[in-house]
């Protein structure tokens, strides 16, 4: 039985299989089970079958003013995923709309003035990312794609910031001993994000008229250390 959950938050199927055999890749394991929670409601059972969980990212943005049920109820799920892992019952690692979630949750602000482009671009560990077991390996500086439109405004009541940079400060927190959340996306390669954008080409993460360009320079960047940390999540907790 696999240890470890791929929860999925992408209405755009194809983008949602790719993105599955992206985390299952990174994550250096051959069975990661998934759940999709846009199609089936998270239960008690998903926090007691697993050690750990991975949350893929989404086109949903928490500071959406309008939201369908379905966008409210995965974002409650998220938050039952974020008492757990908080609480050391079960490990998560939250990607790129989900940290959203967490933060609001945590009590932080969420704002959409902090936005980065579809993107490979340079973070940086700060000193307790350094200590952590899971961001300390690969710090002090490691490329990672980014695509979104809005990101913590700072780093949230209860957590230690992990990692930050100019464009976005908040990049990575964890809150506890269990609980990472990340603005980017650390489980494509340069290949798969490539390919990701052709499902969002007018979703406002690039602008379309340059989707080549983009896509030659996400093709050309060196990406390793987003797949890294995954590794050692799995390996630390699951």
């Amino acid at each position: 039985m696999a240890s470890l959950l791929y929860v999925c938050v992408r209405p755009e199927v194809g983008a949602a299989d790719a993105e599955h055999a992206s985390f299952r890749r990174a994550l250096g394991v051959d069975v990661v089970d998934r759940l999709d929670l846009l199609h089936e409601p998270l239960s008690p059972a998903h926090l007691e079958r697993y050690r750990g969980i991975v949350i893929g990212g989404s086109p949903f943005n928490v500071s959406d003013r309008v939201k369908s049920p379905t966008q409210q109820r995965v974002e409650a799920d998220l938050e039952t995923i974020a008492h757990a892992a908080a609480a050391a019952t079960v490990a998560a690692f939250f990607t790129c709309f989900s940290i959203g979630v967490l933060t609001r949750m945590q009590g932080g602000e969420v704002v959409t003035s902090m936005p980065e482009p579809a993107s490979a671009t340079v973070i940086r560990t700060t000193a307790e990312g350094d200590a952590d077991p899971v961001f300390g390996p690969s710090g002090p500086a490691l490329t990672v794609f980014t695509a979104h439109k809005e990101s913590a405004a700072a780093v949230p009541p209860g957590a230690v910031l992990l990692a930050t940079n100019d464009a976005c400060p908040v990049q990575a927190y964890r809150v506890g001993s269990h609980l990472y959340a990340a603005q980017f996306h650390p489980e494509p390669t340069p290949r798969d994000f490539a390919d990701r954008m052709t499902f969002y080409r007018t979703t406002g993460y690039f602008d379309p008229e340059r989707f080549d360009a983009v896509q030659r320079e996400v093709l050309a960047a060196s990406v390793t250390e987003g797949a890294a940390l995954l590794r050692r999540f799995a390996e630390t907790f699951a």
